[in-house]
């Protein structure tokens, strides 16, 4: 299962490097912006896309403890019929 706040942690890390890529086993992956990747044929979930979503926070902290953002990543997650817990 997915974790909320582990995906926002790799958000955060891959701001500046692309987009980061979210498949329904916990796999991520950067990927360059505009870039539909697969991975055995899988297409992830969801592609986020860092700077609009943490880069407006000073620290990590604060991005994994925003109520706001945790809803909108849950949100993505689930609305493309995967599963994610909050920790």
């Amino acid at each position: 299962m997915l974790s909320t706040r582990k995906i926002i942690k790799e958000i955060w890390d891959a701001q500046g490097y692309g987009n980061l890529a979210v498949w329904a086993d916990g796999m991520t992956a950067i990927v360059a912006p505009g870039e539909n990747p697969k991975r055995d044929g899988e297409a992830p979930l969801a592609i986020f896309k860092p700077i609009p979503l943490v880069a407006g926070f000073s620290m990590l902290d604060f991005a994994i403890h925003d109520t706001g953002l945790i809803e909108q990543i849950e949100t993505a997650i689930r609305e493309a019929g995967g599963e994610i817990e909050r920790d």
